[in-house]
């Protein structure tokens, strides 16, 4: 049976993106993005009707307005329309534009013609459903960290890696193509899965080098081998609290991590919880409302 989604739009101040991201991923939207429109940013989210109604819709609104007061900027502008599903996958695709990242990165959206020549490592996506485009900040502190681990390692001494929490698969898929050995990816939710799987198989990468599967840490433990080398989260700062305790179960005594996710606000809770549980903070990455935690074993 059809089902219609909720098109969130957004007009908003650029310093706001990332705030109004996270409120919408907060939210349950999927198949978020954006792109810049003169001087100001125009974000577009959808959202299965079943999960949402008028009045939470307008409190979003509210909720976005509050923020944009709170941080001294002009107040954003929200609307909002349904569309059919069949209508709503291709809606925003129009919006995503292929992105370099790093110094090594191109994220190149599936649907785009492949390019003939790049001297960047290409890493196609179709998120489908699942968080993780390389629009967000948070993922973008990720990739970045992975090319400080990752880029200039020797292939003797390739990395194993878990992601918990995968979405798109695009952290995994980045790390294979910067050289690590295998990942064990993982998510909770079941289209994160599907997505990630459709990923691997759109970068060429086999089943052996990116295994995903529905779950958490509790699966990990059960998937691997032994202790992973390195360690991915990219998800909410409060379902990371909760990790951490667990991440010891998956480490040995040189593994690192590189977790984001976080606002600078929940940073000095995620580094309490760290110290407690035997991680060291190496580095702490900012960008606009956003932090990366870079890792290891104290």
């Amino acid at each position: 049976m059809a089902h219609s989604w909720w098109e969130i739009r957004v007009i908003c101040d650029p310093g706001l993106e990332d705030i109004i991201f996270w409120r919408l991923e907060n939210f349950g939207c999927r198949g978020t993005a954006s792109e810049m429109k003169n001087n100001y940013c125009l974000i577009s989210a959808y959202l299965p009707e079943e999960q949402a109604g008028l009045l939470d819709l307008a409190a979003l609104s509210l909720y976005l307005r509050q923020d944009a007061l709170c941080s001294g900027l002009s107040l954003p502008a929200t609307q909002w329309n349904l569309i059919d599903e069949e209508d709503w996958a291709s809606s925003w695709k129009v919006h995503w534009q292929p992105q370099e990242i790093g110094d090594r990165f191109l994220i190149y959206p599936a649907w785009l013609p492949v390019p003939t020549t790049s001297e960047r490592l290409l890493l196609r996506l179709d998120p489908g459903m699942a968080f993780g485009t390389g629009t967000h900040a948070t993922t973008q502190l990720c990739l970045e960290s992975l090319e400080m681990r990752l880029g200039f390692g020797s292939t003797e001494n390739a990395p194993i890696i878990a992601d918990i929490g995968c979405g798109s698969g695009i952290l995994s898929i980045g790390s294979i193509l910067l050289g690590a050995k295998k990942a064990y990816a993982v998510d909770t939710d079941p289209l994160a899965v599907d997505a990630a799987i459709s990923n691997r198989k759109l970068n060429r990468i086999l089943s052996h080098q990116l295994n995903v599967e529905q779950g958490t840490i509790d699966r990990l433990i059960k998937t691997i081998d032994g202790p992973v080398d390195g360690l991915m989260c990219n998800i909410l700062a409060e379902v990371i609290i909760d990790l951490i305790p667990q991440f010891e179960a998956i480490s040995k005594p040189t593994t690192w991590g590189v977790l984001s996710g976080i606002l600078l606000e929940q940073a000095k809770p995620i580094a309490d919880t760290l110290e407690q549980h035997g991680w060291v903070v190496a580095t702490l990455w900012r960008r606009q409302d956003w932090c990366c935690f870079n890792i290891r074993r104290s």
